[in-house]
């Protein structure tokens, strides 16, 4: 099929994989620089993840194959990041699901000491939900509908070749499609075909190092040990994953055979933060003990658990770190606070608290 252009649609598409997961670990990019609708030009680089931050974790190895050692001579990605914005110049990025990879640089630039630049962006993913019909929206699945087949995914250039098609099959199908409210001739700037599906452009705000960092970096600085490779770990420690919020999952029954001597039994437990293991995880331990789980924090709660890095003394602490404050501005944590202020039984632990009940080493994770 031969491609028709696009006046006007000019963007920058662009993937990132990275070593671990917290964001800002960046390993491979991969661009696509599309003018009038399109690809006019593509580049990619391997990198180090900035330091502190670059440990490899075997799962994430395993998605996209880039080990410690294929990146060992490459420079890192704040020694690195001004060829890549030398290449984005003045364009508006897009990512399926840009979020997470415009997070990525912001996370990355934050970790590494540089500025974070005013960035523009928007979404395929977003974008392919409003104008296409699928069952699945994945990278893959969209892609194909747009013409292009992904044979190599989470190679970083081949989607971002993936993300730039999808982008563009919607502009070309929103100049021909006769249902559209958009006119259909003229200039189509990226702005157009996003307005056109009821989505518009975001902005990551710029701001200097040190100063209003993200959340995720946050997180990622009070678990700095996780994620340094020069630090050992305990053999078989699973390392956290800060890229998606953790998933409640369904709360199991108390084990009904469980020691009433525990001090987990008859208790009603709450989770909170990221913990060094899966939340469903952690809720059928503490149900193997005798306590009950929930979702959120009520008037019959008797414990909240706390991960993010917290730890008891903190609640007392003048000096807590920025990550340690996220830790305690939680919502759940804001509300169990409250209700213990009013005399309501509540005990918060941190996670090493948890895992001393649960006759487990911090911070790896074995199966009751």
């Amino acid at each position: 099929m031969r491609l028709t252009q696009v006046p006007g649609l000019d963007f920058t598409a662009i993937d990132f994989e990275t070593a671990n997961g917290f964001r800002g670990s960046p390993c491979a990019v991969g661009v696509v620089r599309v003018r009038d609708g399109l690809a006019a030009e593509t580049a990619s680089w391997l990198m180090r993840p900035p330091a502190g931050f670059d440990r490899f974790d075997p799962r994430n190895v395993r998605i996209h194959g880039i080990t410690e050692d294929q990146v060992a001579d490459q420079p890192r990605f704040g020694e690195m990041f001004a060829e890549l914005q030398d290449f984005i110049g003045d364009d508006a990025v897009v990512a399926h699901n840009a979020g997470f990879d415009v997070g990525v640089i912001e996370s990355a630039l934050e970790v590494s000491g540089v500025d974070v630049p005013e960035m523009h962006f928007g979404c395929s993913l977003m974008l392919a939900r409003k104008s296409y019909s699928l069952t699945s929206y994945a990278l893959p699945s969209a892609s194909a509908e747009a013409g292009f087949t992904l044979d190599h995914h989470h190679d970083a250039l081949a989607d971002a070749q993936a993300c730039a098609a999808i982008v563009q099959d919607i502009g070309r199908r929103q100049t021909t499609d006769e249902t559209t409210q958009v006119p259909a001739a003229g200039h189509r700037d990226l702005a157009t075909v996003l307005s056109a599906a009821g989505l518009s452009l975001r902005t990551l705000a710029a701001h200097p190092a040190g100063q209003n960092e993200s959340r995720p970096t946050i997180q990622a600085r009070g678990m700095s040990d996780y994620f340094d490779a020069t630090v050992a770990l305990p053999r078989g420690t699973r390392l956290p994953d800060l890229m998606r919020w953790p998933d409640e999952g369904t709360n199991p029954q108390p084990n009904p055979d469980a020691d009433p001597a525990h001090p987990l039994h008859g208790q009603l437990v709450v989770f909170t933060g990221n913990l060094g293991m899966p939340r469903q995880e952690a809720k059928h331990k503490v149900a193997h003990y005798g306590a009950s789980t929930a979702n959120r924090v009520t008037a019959a709660t008797t414990v909240l658990v706390v991960g993010d890095g917290f730890r008891p003394e903190h609640l007392h602490s003048t000096g807590a770190s920025r990550g340690t404050s996220k830790a305690i501005g939680h919502r759940k944590m804001r509300d169990a606070l409250a209700r213990r202020d009013r005399g309501q039984q509540l005990s918060i632990l941190s996670e090493p608290e948890l895992l001393q009940m649960l006759d487990m080493n911090w911070p790896a994770a074995s199966a009751v």
